[in-house]
């Protein structure tokens, strides 16, 4: 059985509430719930931290057991040499995730640390950005 983890970065814990004109309307648990339904042969876990040294930490724990990780490092995407860093030095392949087109976004949003580094990069797709990522592991 394959062991996915899906590891959201600031803010993500307000989905739902936050900007639902850019982000929708569904919380992350009612999305995430949807999701294990739909791949119940598929380990999924999911962790969030508004604070980059607890994603960098979860990033080293997971890296080099899983069989994939979905990132959406938030904000941390486009500032954290760190995380970018902590993706480069695992084993897992990681999937760059982000709910909106970042590039259609504020331009220091086009910058990502975490690209360069990942096995693909998924954006502009809402929520179903991050059952892209999962399908890429399977």
């Amino acid at each position: 059985m394959k062991k996915i983890i899906i590891i959201n970065g600031p803010n993500l814990n307000l989905l739902g509430k936050r900007e639902p004109n850019i982000y929708g309307s569904l919380s992350f648990t009612e999305f995430f719930d949807t999701v294990k339904a739909k791949y119940p042969k598929v380990t999924l876990e999911h962790f969030q931290s508004n604070i980059e040294g607890e994603l960098i930490t979860k990033l080293q724990e997971v890296g080099f057991t899983y069989d994939g990780i979905v990132l959406n490092a938030a904000a941390y995407t486009h500032t954290s040499i760190g995380i970018g860093d902590a993706v480069k030095a695992i084993e897992t392949p990681v999937v760059e995730v982000h709910i909106s087109n970042t590039f259609g976004r504020e331009a220091f949003r086009h910058e990502s640390f975490i690209s360069p580094n990942a096995k693909g990069v998924i954006l502009g797709f809402g929520l179903q950005s991050y059952e892209l990522a999962i399908q890429s592991f399977l």
